[in-house]
């Protein structure tokens, strides 16, 4: 059984992801506890990247023979928190890549329900080996370099 539609889908570029906010994903006044937000990007980034062929499993593998102790970090986040969502809102988190670096990658996410835009962000996740930046493995830097355009 194939969980595709689980992923979200690529189209003009952007990876689009539906999110259905639940109770618990809200706060005492009813709409979405702001660190939820953090939780359904980071839900878009990794599906956008298995959606792009950058399986977790096989890039990690792949990273760990070039760079041993790998990891990848958040290295900074700017949020902008435009609009509430709440309980039962259907949201579209949407993912893309505006830069790509030696050892960083910056992506433009929204949260948005319907036409709305709630929270905008541009996050720059670094690529990391033995406590130091090191430069992000060719493939990946190759895959996230063709949905640029």
């Amino acid at each position: 059984m194939t969980a595709k539609h689980l992923d979200g889908e690529i189209r003009d570029g952007r990876h689009h992801m539906q999110v259905r906010v639940y109770y618990e994903d809200t706060d005492f006044s009813g709409i979405v506890y702001h660190a939820n937000y953090l939780r359904f990007m980071e839900r878009g980034r990794t599906n956008h990247l298995r959606l792009m062929g950058a399986e977790q499993h096989a890039l990690f593998a792949e990273a760990a023979s070039e760079a041993p102790g790998f990891a990848f970090v958040v290295r900074s986040m700017m949020l902008d928190f435009m609009r509430p969502a709440r309980m039962d809102d259907v949201l579209d988190v949407v993912t893309w890549p505006i830069a790509v670096k030696g050892a960083s990658i910056t992506l433009a996410q929204e949260v948005r329900r319907g036409e709305d835009v709630l929270v905008k962000a541009d996050v720059r996740v670094a690529f990391i080996s033995g406590g130091k930046a090191q430069p992000i493995p060719k493939a990946l830097r190759d895959l996230m370099k063709a949905d640029l355009a």
